[in-house]
């Protein structure tokens, strides 16, 4: 193993365990302080949860930083390149998405605890989950769950499915196991292996970025339509 690889996956390890660490301990500092974060207005939590995700993409492009301004350098010369080649295997993510759905819905399956708890949220602080999801979720999980991955697993078979199906697996971390949940992990886990694949074959982290951006986007504004005109 030669040093550069070795220093690439303490990088990736480091960005995980950032994210990891942040996203279920965020609330300490509060408590460091002798907030109660449940006491707190609405708007007041809304800001510091995105705060501290800004927090954990700012460490891990630290992390990154050439890799990831190269990629972004990269991106404005071939963007229309990326997205016409790359457009199709989002398609069948989708398709595969739908299909999962499908049957989930036909052997009596209702949507997961993750997508009750987004909806949910939505109905109360839609301003900041439209934020939070259309404009945070994209890069923070791209740049771990694909960046720090990367890093890690250089092997492209091996980096695209356990970025995958770790990626899907966190959305299903509450459901319990059952008969119908590797329907549920492959609906979840289909835009992941997709993004994981367009970084191993185009080397660039905004290519999958630019898709997750799109893909949340088209989700939460039929969430905003279905919201003011259901």
């Amino acid at each position: 193993m030669n040093k550069t690889y070795l220093k690439n996956i303490l990088k990736g390890l480091t960005g995980i365990l950032i994210y990891f660490a942040v996203s279920n301990y965020a609330a300490v500092p509060l408590y460091a302080l002798g907030i109660d974060p449940s006491k707190l207005p609405g708007y007041v939590t809304d800001i510091y949860s995105l705060f501290m995700e800004f927090l954990i993409i700012l460490s891990i492009f630290l992390l990154f930083q050439k890799e990831i301004t190269n990629s972004f350098k990269d991106l404005k010369k071939n963007h229309l390149k990326y997205f016409k080649k790359y457009l199709k295997y989002y398609l069948l993510a989708i398709i595969v998405m739908m299909g999962s759905n499908a049957i989930i819905n036909v052997l009596g399956g209702g949507i997961s605890e993750n997508e009750s708890a987004i909806r949910s949220s939505f109905q109360t602080s839609p301003v900041y989950v439209f934020i939070a999801s259309v404009i945070f979720a994209p890069v923070l999980e791209e740049f771990t769950f694909r960046g720090c991955f990367r890093a890690i697993f250089k092997n492209d078979t091996v980096f695209i499915l356990v970025s995958g199906l770790v990626f899907g697996s966190l959305h299903l971390i509450t459901m319990p196991l059952n008969e119908l949940f590797p329907i549920y992990l492959i609906s979840y886990s289909s835009c992941g292996i997709a993004f994981a694949y367009m970084l191993a074959k185009s080397n660039n982290i905004f290519v999958s970025t630019g898709f997750h951006f799109m893909h949340n986007g088209i989700l939460m504004s039929l969430q905003t339509f279905l919201l003011f005109f259901s």
